[in-house]
């Protein structure tokens, strides 16, 4: 019998339970949600968990899921993003804050 791996959503749904209901959008310097009127630098957010999903064939499948807060803002949410080859180019300030919790 085979174990399957929670997917994407089911675990972006559990943290919608533990009150991460927000949505950001990785930018190159920052993090953003409500269309860009929110934006979180690196030094204002912290990583809590973070999820790899692996594509059974193709690369292009690979994700992560990085569970965000911030108590400066006080809000929580997501932030789903590509990894290796195929991730969004970003400063090393970024780079590093999410390189660090993975």
């Amino acid at each position: 019998m085979k174990n399957y791996e929670p997917t994407l959503s089911q675990v972006m749904n559990k943290l919608k339970g533990e009150g991460y209901t927000t949505e950001f959008n990785l930018r190159t310097d920052c993090l953003d949600c409500d269309s860009g009127k929110l934006k979180l630098a690196p030094e204002d957010f912290q990583i809590d968990k973070f999820y790899r999903f692996e594509g059974q064939s193709d690369p292009g499948d690979n994700a992560i899921l990085y569970a965000v807060s911030s108590e400066k803002h006080n809000i929580k949410g997501v932030l789903v993003n590509a990894y290796g080859i195929y991730s969004e180019p970003m400063t090393n300030q970024m780079l590093k804050k999410l390189t660090i919790a993975s």
